[in-house]
């Protein structure tokens, strides 16, 4: 099947999901001077869920094609389907939550939930917690698309403890990430090993590493083995997306991230760019991109003025070497495993997506 179709899928049934479990039913007890912002909630979790590249869900699509036989593909392919939307409902839920914390307008070309939600009631305070609310609905959905997917799959109770796991990794992610931002900027290689560490946790955990594992376990491995090719396989490979999603916030377009350009630097986030420019740098360069961060806010001459000194510090050309080099090693491990050479391409070609700066 080709990608174009599973994103047709996704979408239309993503869209289905969160309409079911969102919106109040019609036995609910919803006071009608409330139902006007009930139903906002749930139009804009729905508005929120559109669109995206997917990724994770074709990643467990293409997991589960690699590692089943086709009887299973064709038995089990909606179950296995509605989990792989479940990744993406709790991605949207976190990202409303991001947006929160980030305090950011925008959210693939359209405002951020909470930004919507307090123009629609407004109240900054109300759209905040409304928004908060949201990112919790969101979460709750995904655990219960996930646990009626895995039960009518026939290593449910692993498919569903993989699904929490996945949940606590990336809370425990959120935690060290906002951690990181308390790291000095006069240890760089520090800085370097907690922004990987949060990587790991927050973005490897359910980008790449649970997609793979899904996949697996619905393909009827052991809960050791899928873990196990998982972690190999995408650990590498989503501390490869994340990297490369951070050089993308310096080197790409609004129009092609929907987001500013330099938000990361506008932020005033301690990256790995950040950390290798720092390292790079000579002592003027270094006091001034010190001076740049530790400013209560930065301007747009100091963001162009950051990202200038990213590529004349060799940060840039830095991550794209990161980059290669974790691609290589995802790329790899999936040459070494036990499936047919059409079934590594396949597997190799999903991963590659993350990727696209140097697969």
């Amino acid at each position: 099947m080709s990608s174009s179709t599973d994103l047709e899928q996704i979408e239309s049934r993503i869209v289905e999901l969160v309409k079911d479990f969102v919106t109040p039913h019609a036995d609910d007890a919803v006071a009608p001077s409330c139902k006007g912002v009930a139903d906002a909630v749930a139009r804009q979790a729905v508005v929120s869920s559109e669109g995206g590249k997917r990724l994770r869900a074709l990643l467990t699509l293409d997991s589960f094609r690699t590692f089943a036989d086709d009887a299973a593909v064709a038995a089990d392919f909606d179950a296995v389907l509605d989990l792989a939307c479940a990744v993406e409902v709790f991605q949207t839920g976190a990202l409303v939550h991001d947006d929160i914390i980030d305090d950011s307008d925008l959210r693939r070309g359209k405002p951020s939930a909470h930004r919507a939600l307090a123009c629609g009631t407004h109240s900054d305070a109300i759209g905040h917690g409304l928004g908060i609310m949201l990112g919790d609905m969101l979460a709750t959905s995904s655990v219960d698309i996930a646990n009626r997917a895995a039960r009518r799959l026939s290593h449910c109770d692993d498919v569903v403890g993989a699904f929490l796991t996945m949940h606590r990794e990336v809370e425990i992610g959120q935690v060290l990430d906002l951690a990181v931002e308390l790291n000095p900027l006069n240890d760089p290689e520090g800085l370097v090993d907690a922004s990987l560490n949060v990587f790991r946790w927050k973005t490897a955990s359910y980008t790449t590493i649970a997609p793979l594992e899904f996949g697996m376990l619905a393909a009827g491995s052991d809960a050791a083995t899928a873990r196990d090719h998982a972690m190999a396989i995408g650990l590498p490979l989503g501390l490869a997306f994340q990297l490369a999603d951070d050089l993308l916030d310096v080197v790409g377009s609004s129009h092609n991230t929907g987001k500013p350009v330099g938000g990361d630097i506008r932020e005033g986030k301690r990256t790995v760019l950040l950390a290798d420019a720092l390292s790079g740098a000579n002592a003027t360069e270094r006091a001034e991109l010190i001076d740049i961060w530790e400013a209560p806010s930065r301007s747009e001459e100091q963001v162009r003025q950051a990202i200038t000194l990213f590529a004349s510090t060799g940060a840039i050309e830095r991550s794209h070497d990161r980059i290669h080099d974790l691609w290589n090693a995802s790329k790899s491990v999936i040459d070494t495993l036990d499936v047919s050479d059409d079934r590594k391409e396949l597997l190799a070609m999903a991963c590659a997506r993350f990727v696209p700066i140097v697969a």
